[in-house]
């Protein structure tokens, strides 16, 4: 049974601080992709294109996790906890709003068995 986490990571600047905002995400980069079950935890921004027009916040993490303790233990690390108090919750921080959500590849109801 698969147990990766998959991570999106929305983040909408506050007006003209997309660029700070986006080089803050960045710096979050090299330390969380030393932690133990971090597989991919990469920074986007959204393109223009007339084949993706949706409707998404303009900087995006993409993030794989080997296990949900993996994706959890990342979150609870000091500068994580740090980059939202300062970035996201604070009255002068670089972010209007944020979106974490967290996905499986598994259907549901999966039933392959665990191998032991």
């Amino acid at each position: 049974m698969s147990k990766k986490i998959y991570c999106i990571a929305q983040f909408l600047p506050k007006p003209g601080q997309e660029q700070a905002l986006f080089k803050v995400l960045q710096s979050l980069e090299p330390n969380t992709l030393r932690e133990e079950g971090c597989f991919q935890y990469i920074v986007t921004r959204q393109l223009n294109s007339p084949f993706a027009e949706g409707k998404s916040f303009p900087i995006a993490f993409n993030e794989i996790w080997a296990d949900m303790a993996s994706f959890e233990a990342h979150c609870q690390r000091q500068e994580i906890s740090d980059f939202f108090a300062t970035y996201c919750q604070a009255e002068d921080g670089l972010a209007a709003d944020w979106n974490v959500c967290i996905y499986t590849d598994e259907p549901e109801n999966y039933d392959a068995p665990e191998l032991t």
